[in-house]
């Protein structure tokens, strides 16, 4: 007890003297701590928002999905009868047409047909102000409709003009401003369009077979149970093929993308952590170097190798607390002060206040942090030695470290991955991540090692004889160790994160901007009835610029059961199980069909039903041949056998299904037939006039616009990525300039050294600014093969799409290497160049 009191008395009078030398610990610390906590509070916002507004967001308690029909009568009445109240939704993509002086525009929305009860939660705020019933009502005969500003401004609307759906007009009465389910209705190709089903009747868009959605939305009263509840609608309903939501995850697309992205941004913040615990270290090691007389003394007074340990890990630990609480508080204010920034580009509410469990998070991978990167030189205290009083040296401790601290590091370092892997909850993704930057870790530092000695064994070559600026510059790098490593490490770092983000996202909308012009079609038509179909096909036969088009029959159908067994027990929740799938059927297959594994069934098979399915979702699902599926059809269950395997491939944008069956297996199912028409991009204007006008009914959907609604959304993953990275980056460029200001004291001397020697201002300050350019270029070049290798597995392994090397980011990575380490190391060149040679030898004597 008495060592522990001599330990604390001793730290707290050395913390009289000031932070110095600290600075650069705390800033690391506390950006590092900062950023973890500022994106737990964001997500845990936006999880209270989705909580407390799930009801508004999903438009109800609970809501039960059909696809291509409404509900039966006496499926609607159960319904009724067990919520107190039912809001009727039918949901598809149209065009919305305006004739306007003898010219026709068109315009693809997402058309919402709603009942008198909607919305159940929450209010459809419109301009001008007034209820959404009045602007649905008939309006000297016409009924209304609302429409998106967007696409008002698109076409050139205003209030009171004509518009039509499929075969019904409309008049528009008021703009959406805002709609309390926008989030719930996930991805959209077009912007909204709200109009009365009943409005609908006449339009020809809600036809047999015609592609669409009906979700009856639940008001309940509030001791209702849900989980009882979805059981209870799931049995009655069994045969229905229905999906089911409730208030308690009323966007789970939104909520899924929310996870994953602050997963990976608190993985970043992570990399950060591991970045500014470079300069933790550094800051350690160059401020116990400076106590090493200190230190020495004490031993010669006969203190003990612990009482000098728990000294200093007794200042550094406060020092630690107190970044950590910096951190904290800029994690908890940033938020705050940025609300009405973050709220208005977020789609669902976000209820962002100062909270406990994301700041205990931040605080804890802070302490984890901290303690990971300063217990290394803090145990070197122990080889300090009392001679080292009597030695001209900045450190009188060797390198070498008890096998104690090793295996105490070992611990740490796993308790903040493991931590990391449970409060994320992506385990894999988590443990995987680790590896990589500690793998990044390991090879940044051999890469130091190599490059010092390297540079060590060429300023004693013949070579740089005739150059000694040169020379002397790589003899410095060779002979720095600290600084080496320092500099490789948290740059190489911060550089490797960005130059992955810059490949992926790159890749990404190369995929989409390269690939597209030569092999994506023109347009998809969907909702082709089947007496059209032949219409459609010589209409679009006598256009020379069209180059090609396919079609084939579509249903949708929900997949229920894998060999008998609910189909989430065999195959988990794959995407293919994740609500409904298209379906076609086939009696032979088509020329560009692969057949795997497995038959086609003959053509006039007529036995029981037999399924051809996507062979990379098979196997990724566990399905071999001769497994069954039952796949709910219009509320039909078709059970059916697969018997071959075939190639689908997505990449190329044109008609792919997963499910192909026997047209017998589907024989008198109401249905539709989608194409895809290949033709001149100049042409598709007039492509899609002449088909809408013909056929009012279809739905025409320009991939080049799909695409380029995609890169939005990409856009915004990738800003927020990138802004982690620069996060990361900036915690890198805080550590150079600590590693810089720690080693001026040895460019100082080494300085007075060379204007002793003759040489002039100029030539030692090209020295420095070369020996900053080289280690920025090493750490430029390591970064660049990580960044590639990194930005490949990503591509390669989670987007699942071709990887190519982009240059120009590599190029710039090298460059921001060189530029940043050159002006950081200039930035503390003057004080070296103009000190006086006489002074620094003097006190050096």
């Amino acid at each position: 007890m008495s060592t522990l009191r001599m330990a604390a008395k001793i730290a707290r009078r050395e913390l009289t003297g000031g932070l110095k030398g600290f600075r650069v610990f705390l800033a690391c610390l506390a950006l590092g701590v900062a950023a973890i906590a500022a994106i737990g509070i964001v997500r845990a916002g936006i999880e209270a928002g989705l909580e407390r507004e799930g009801a508004a967001i999903l438009g109800g308690d609970a809501a039960v999905q059909l696809t291509y029909r409404f509900a039966e009568p006496d499926e609607r009445q159960w319904l009724e009868d067990t919520a107190v109240q039912v809001s009727e939704i039918a949901d598809f993509r149209s065009m919305l047409v305006v004739d306007r002086d003898g010219q026709t525009e068109r315009g693809l929305t997402q058309v919402k047909a709603v009942d008198d009860a909607y919305p159940i939660y929450g209010t459809v705020r419109l301009t001008p102000d007034m209820t959404l019933q009045d602007a649905l009502a008939n309006q000297d005969g016409i009924p209304g409709v609302v429409i998106d500003p967007v696409l008002v401004d698109r076409l050139g609307l205003s209030i009171g003009d004509a518009v039509r759906l499929g075969l019904q007009e409309f008049v528009l009465t008021a703009l959406i401003d805002s709609a309390p389910d926008e989030a719930a209705g996930g991805f959209g190709l077009g912007p909204r369009t709200i109009v009365a089903t009943e409005a609908l009747e006449a339009s020809g868009l809600l036809g047999a077979g015609t592609l669409f959605e009906t979700e009856y939305r639940l008001k309940v009263s509030e001791d209702q149970d849900l989980t009882a509840l979805r059981t209870a609608v799931e049995e009655r309903f069994s045969d229905a093929g229905i999906r089911w939501r409730d208030r308690r995850n009323g966007a789970p697309g939104v909520s899924e993308f929310v996870d994953r992205l602050s997963a990976f941004l608190v993985l970043v913040g992570l990399t950060g952590l591991a970045v500014g615990g470079v300069g933790v270290a550094a800051a350690v090691r160059s401020y116990l170097d400076e106590k090493t007389t200190v230190i020495a003394t004490l031993r010669s007074l006969g203190a003990d190798a612990r009482t000098i340990f728990l000294t200093y890990i007794l200042q550094i630990g406060a020092l630690a607390l107190f970044g950590i609480a910096i951190g904290l508080v800029l994690g908890a204010l940033i938020p705050i002060l940025l609300t009405p920034t973050i709220e208005a580009r977020l789609p669902v509410p976000a209820a962002i206040a100062i909270r406990p469990g994301p700041l205990l998070e931040a605080g804890l991978y802070g302490l984890l942090a901290a303690a990971i990167f300063t217990i290394w030189p803090l145990a070197r205290t122990e080889n300090v030695r009392p001679s080292a009083l009597f030695r001209d040296t900045t450190g009188g401790a060797d390198g070498s470290i008890r096998p104690i601290w090793i295996l105490t590091t070992g611990a740490l370092l796993i308790a903040l991955v493991g931590l990391a892997a449970i409060l994320s909850g992506l385990i894999t993704l988590t443990l995987w991540a680790a590896g990589a930057i500690l793998g990044a870790f390991i090879v940044l530092l051999v890469a130091a090692d190599l490059i010092r000695r390297l540079s060590k064994r060429l300023s004693q070559t013949k070579t740089l004889r005739g150059a000694p600026t040169v020379r002397s510059a790589v003899g410095a790098i060779g002979g720095q160790a600290g600084e080496t490593k320092s500099v490789i490490i948290s740059l190489g770092l911060g550089l490797s994160v960005l130059a992955a983000v810059g490949q992926i996202d790159w890749n990404l909308r190369n995929a989409i901007a390269q690939d597209l012009p030569e092999v994506a079609p023109s347009y998809f038509v969907v909702d082709i009835q089947n007496d059209q179909l032949d219409g459609i096909r010589g209409l679009l036969a006598a256009n020379p610029a069209v180059t090609d088009v396919q079609s084939a029959p579509m249903l949708r159908g929900v997949i229920t059961m894998i060999n008998d067994t609910p189909a989430e027990e065999v195959a988990g929740d794959h995407w293919v199980l994740q609500g409904d799938r298209g379906i076609t059927y086939s009696a032979l297959p088509n020329e560009n069909t692969k057949i795997t594994s497995g038959a086609w069934w003959e053509a006039d098979y007529t036995g029981p039903p037999q399924i051809s399915f996507a062979t990379e979702e098979a196997m990724e699902m566990g399905l071999a041949l001769g497994d069954t599926l039952t796949i709910n059809v219009l509320g039909r269950d078709i059970t059916a056998e697969i018997t071959s395997f075939r190639e689908v491939d997505f990449s190329t944008a044109g008609i792919g299904f997963i499910l192909s069956m026997n047209p017998a297996a589907l024989q008198g199912a109401p249905h539709t037939h989608i194409a895809t028409i290949y033709a001149d991009e100049a042409a598709e204007g007039q492509i899609l006039r002449d088909i809408a006008s013909a056929y009012p009914n279809i739905t025409a959907i320009r991939v080049r616009d799909a695409i380029a609604r995609v890169s939005e959304v990409l856009a915004g993953i990738a800003a927020a990525v990138t802004y982690g990275a620069l996060a990361t980056l900036i915690t890198g460029g805080i550590v150079l300039i600590g590693t810089a200001a720690a080693g001026e004291r040895a460019r100082i001397y080494e300085g007075a050294i060379l204007k002793t020697l003759g040489a002039p201002r100029r030539a030692i300050l090209i020295n420095f600014a070369l020996r900053s350019a080289f280690l920025g270029l090493t750490a430029g070049i390591i970064a660049i093969f990580a960044g590639v290798l990194a930005g490949w597995a990503v591509t390669t392994f989670v987007m699942d799409t071709d990887f190519r090397v982009e240059p120009v980011s590599a190029f710039g990575i090298v460059a921001g290497g060189i530029l940043v380490t050159v002006l950081t190391g200039l930035l503390f060149a003057w004080r070296p160049l103009s000190a006086r040679p006489a002074q620094v030898l003097r006190a050096r004597e």
